[in-house]
């Protein structure tokens, strides 16, 4: 009897250093998992011809689906997919499935570290015991504040947003959130106030933001929006880079419209080395680290890896994009 091929599952990058891998691990007893990198042009294409199903990181769209004719689902590693073309994706009815949930806890924490490193100085006071303390003379250590009964304002309450406003409610903040939706639950909850996005904006200590980028909330942060946030206010970005105005910011930055800014994303990724954020001693800056934990990114493999299992057992992904709801593909 011939034996029967496995499906395909590409993920277009190099082979990780450490073999097997988690895909390979979790998709190994249905599946064959071929790490190709784009850059081979050729053996990519060849690849794509007859994959199945892809893991993502980055940018997905027409041009990889018109030469994937037997693709059923594209994974995509996290929360936000405004780098896959959703509507291409529903032209060659190809599935898109996200990682909710598992990513919260990560995603949350950093942004309270990114808090901590702005309100206590931490950036200023690990250069000055480098530098300077054991200089003769020397006092005058950088001087920080509480988070305790300082306003936090959340911008969007969802899982991401609600799991820092639960942590923020253990350092003694006032909470207050803007968002679409309105969550009662999780204002009697957490003792969090529903006000207007502006209001937010004039009376936050801190301005932390939990939204995925849209047409709607690209540049949600710009030039108005930071003239309207009080000077001592700090802004915390832990979504996405095109949400904030970046040059604006820079401007905001320089000019001390605000006290300062905590970012893991930016608008051009890697952040240039010459980028004003760079230079400016009120920043601190992470490499979009927000779910790059040995845990969390365990738990986002289980979460892609079961999707793909559904689909190539003939199953609609329970972790479809909600533009994808309710359809369904047949390949």
């Amino acid at each position: 009897m011939k034996k029967q091929n496995k499906p395909i599952v590409l993920i277009p990058s190099p082979p990780p250093k450490e073999r097997p891998s988690d895909f390979e691990i979790l998709l190994g007893d249905i599946a064959e998992i071929r790490y190709v990198s784009p850059s081979d042009k050729q053996e990519f294409e060849k690849t794509l011809k007859e994959a199945e199903a892809m893991i993502v990181w980055g940018v997905t769209g027409e041009e990889v689906l018109s030469k994937a004719p037997k693709l059923k689902v594209i994974s995509r590693i996290g929360v936000g997919y405004d780098s896959i073309d959703v509507d291409a994706c529903n032209k060659y009815q190809v599935y898109v499935t996200i990682t909710p949930g598992v990513v919260s806890n990560a995603v949350a924490e950093l942004t309270i570290g990114l808090m901590l490193s702005l309100s206590r100085k931490i950036k200023m006071c690990d250069e000055f015991v480098r530098t300077k303390w054991a200089m003769p003379n020397t006092f005058m250590f950088p001087m920080g504040s509480d988070l305790a009964g300082k306003i936090l304002g959340i911008i969007g309450l969802g899982r991401i947003g609600y799991e820092v406003a639960a942590r923020a409610k253990a350092f003694k903040m006032n909470l207050i959130y803007y968002d679409k939706v309105r969550n009662e639950k999780a204002e009697k909850k957490l003792d969090l106030k529903y006000v207007n996005f502006e209001d937010l904006l004039k009376i936050s200590d801190f301005v932390t933001i939990h939204v995925p980028l849209t047409k709607e909330t690209t540049c949600m942060i710009g030039e108005k929006e930071l003239k309207l946030m009080k000077k001592t206010a700090y802004l915390i970005n832990t979504s996405r880079g095109s949400v904030i105005n970046e040059k604006a910011l820079c401007k905001a930055l320089e000019e001390g419209w605000i006290a300062g800014a905590g970012l893991d994303v930016f608008e051009t990724e890697p952040l240039p080395l010459d980028s004003p954020l760079i230079k400016n001693e009120n920043t601190v800056l992470t490499p979009h680290v927000g779910t790059a934990t040995y845990e969390t990114r365990h738990l986002m493999a289980l979460s892609v890896t079961n999707s793909i299992r559904e689909v190539l057992s003939g199953k609609v992904p329970t972790n479809v994009v909600p533009e994808q709801r309710c359809k369904v593909f047949k390949k």
